[in-house]
């Protein structure tokens, strides 16, 4: 069995490099931007533990099904992973989460914590952090040091966002950046599947 602290790396690094890109960086920075960032992260804090309950629930569900099935679904989550990082990495458009939000500053904490709290649920819905998240839980069957490291990974892009997001906007090529990642699962998907037909 793998240790801890190592499952808990790949889950951390595996989710930070494909959150660093994506939708949660731009969305949490723009929430940042028009409301007080406390509620902001608060919100979006919960939002990820909920969804990484979730994903991690699946992950242990389909853990328990016969080793070569498990890798083949292993496999098929983290092709589809790379698949979307790719298709977003040569796509021109970005989203706009600023028609989500109000434009209104003087919301109070709890407001603000439920704009957060609703955009980032659902953009998280099928993403691909959500994917490698129940994909790394079946592959390795350990869902605490897993979802530990998939929540920080995301409270920290957040809190990223949040601090130096714009910065990180301006200096990151984000198609590479999804590039690598795609890679990333396609490596895994990989391994997955040589391990499924070897049974």
């Amino acid at each position: 069995m793998t240790p801890f602290l190592a499952v808990f790396a790949i889950a951390f690094g595996a989710i930070l490099l494909v959150e660093l890109p994506d939708k949660t960086l731009i969305a949490t920075l723009v929430l940042s931007t028009k409301y007080r960032p406390r509620p902001v992260l608060v919100g979006v804090a919960c939002a990820f533990a909920i969804q990484c309950v979730l994903a991690v629930t699946a992950g242990g569900l389909l853990h328990l099904l016969p080793h070569r099935i498990l890798e083949a679904i292993v496999a098929v989550l983290f092709a589809v992973g790379a698949f979307m990082l790719f298709r977003e990495s040569v796509s021109d458009e970005e989203d706009d989460i600023e028609d989500e939000t109000p434009a209104a500053v003087s919301l109070s904490n709890r407001r603000i914590f439920g704009i957060s709290f609703g955009v980032l649920f659902a953009a998280e819905w099928g993403d691909a952090s959500q994917l490698a998240t129940a994909g790394l839980v079946a592959r390795y069957g350990q869902p605490i040091a897993i979802g530990l490291g998939a929540f920080l990974a995301l409270v920290g892009v957040a809190v990223l966002a949040v601090l130096a997001g714009k910065a990180i906007l301006r200096k990151v090529p984000l198609e590479l950046v999804h590039r690598i990642a795609a890679g990333l699962f396609a490596v895994f998907a990989i391994v997955a599947g040589v391990a499924a037909i070897r049974g």
